[in-house]
């Protein structure tokens, strides 16, 4: 699990989404990757992708639903998991859901 970033830019201005239920900040690595650092509070949220992603848990939890199932899937501190691009995915957290979101 990702406990810290070295050596990035970082954007000080907050991407506040849905009435401020997600707040991120986004950087760019050495490598010219982009990414994002967040917290997601208590919702149930749909966001639409225009890169691929994959969203990495690093505290809390959720639970996830790409786009085209019907399956509610669990994720906790640690665990990842991936959304094509061009796609959506919903989201519900029950607390709080801190994670990193590397785009491809």
């Amino acid at each position: 699990m990702t406990t810290q970033i070295d050596s990035v830019s970082l954007s000080t201005k907050a991407n506040v989404y849905f009435d401020g239920k997600c707040i991120s900040h986004s950087f760019t690595l050495p490598d010219g990757s982009k990414a994002s650092v967040g917290v997601v509070l208590a919702s149930t949220l749909t966001f639409g992708t225009g890169a691929a992603e994959t969203m990495e848990c690093v505290a809390g939890g959720c639970e996830y639903k790409l786009a085209g199932s019907d399956t509610w899937v669990s994720q906790s501190e640690g665990d990842t998991f991936s959304v094509p691009a061009n796609s959506k995915f919903e989201i519900r957290v029950a607390q709080a859901y801190h994670y990193i979101c590397r785009y491809a």
